[in-house]
């Protein structure tokens, strides 16, 4: 067996810059996004994920997620689709059948198997850009809904995206506990939307109010709103409940107890309001630079950097 010894230090630097070229490289070509579920929930949940037609799926439309775990998926290019908990289940060790108190997608299975939440249920929704093959839609579009209703407080956090708000979105705020009494589901375990609750067409944006001029807040709706004010409070809530990224990965915590730090970074208080003033954005970079995953597209700027500054160095030699 022969073996290399390498003396020379520029061998050494030509190793590692090729590693960290070929990583780099594949950080920055990767299509889709990570999508991680965390439970913070002090109770476990049963997340639902629905698909949209045509976009197929990503490995399971529903499992079970005990307090304090996780779960990634890989949503690939222009994907879409949503994610939801389902609390309260009880499904039989011996047939795997059962059904949820809330966010029941009513398949009597843990996976849902193509079916969506029964409301009351709080939706994050994604549509994942095209990426590459397609330079004219690279974006990312996502929303936390409350037009179907409430269950728990549910955050969306992007990571190492760019081009877009890339803003954290959600509802860190127990609407059960604020719930008028005519819209509370059960013992109060969610909290229906007024759509749901009435069924009336001002209510649901239908028939003569399926418009956005003539489809406005309601008194009920606003209460949402005010508690969570970037999340969806009614149909037609697009202005400032719809927000974009590109070539992101995507954090969904339930049950928030406090903000994270990216979340402090874009600008999020507890309540659902936004801080007075946000860190400039040389700070916020750095703090994405040294606190995101490795896999986010802010790690590949700083292995290009480094790459760079070992090129620099190589020159002495």
């Amino acid at each position: 067996m022969i073996i290399t010894v390498l003396h020379s230090p520029v061998s050494f630097c030509y190793i590692i810059l090729s590693f960290l070229f070929f990583h780099a490289l594949h950080l920055v070509g990767s299509d889709g996004a990570t999508i991680t579920i965390v439970n913070r929930c002090s109770f476990t949940v049963w997340p639902g994920i629905l698909s949209n037609a045509g976009s197929g799926d990503i490995g399971t439309t529903g499992f079970e997620l005990a307090s304090g775990g996780s779960r990634s998926f890989q949503a690939p290019a222009s994907w879409s689709g949503r994610f939801w908990a389902r609390t309260g289940c009880n499904f039989d060790s011996d047939t795997g059948q059962g059904t949820c108190l809330t966010g029941d997608c009513g398949s009597n299975q843990v996976e849902c198997n193509g079916a969506g939440a029964k409301p009351p249920a709080t939706l994050a929704e994604f549509t994942i850009g095209s990426g590459p093959s397609d330079p004219a839609r690279k974006q990312d579009f996502y929303d936390v809904s409350l037009v179907d209703g409430y269950n728990v407080p549910m955050l969306v956090e992007a990571s190492g995206g760019s081009e877009g708000t890339c803003l954290t979105t959600g509802c860190v705020s127990d609407l059960n506990q604020k719930c008028p009494t005519e819209l509370r589901f059960g013992s109060g375990s969610a909290c229906k939307s007024a759509c749901e609750a009435f069924g009336s067409p001002e209510y649901c944006c239908s028939g003569a109010y399926a418009s956005p001029t003539e489809c406005k807040p309601s008194t009920y709706s606003e209460i949402f709103k005010s508690a969570c004010p970037r999340s969806y409070s009614y149909a037609f809530d697009d202005a400032t409940s719809t927000f974009t990224c590109t070539d992101a990965d995507y954090t969904i915590t339930l049950c928030p107890s406090l903000p994270s730090q990216k979340s402090a970074a874009n600008g999020w208080r507890e309540g659902g309001g936004l801080r007075e003033s946000s860190p400039s954005p040389l700070s916020t970079w750095l703090s994405d630079v040294f606190t995101s995953d490795s896999s986010n597209v802010h790690s590949s700027h700083f292995l290009l950097m480094f790459t760079i500054f070992l090129l620099l160095l190589l020159r002495q030699f």
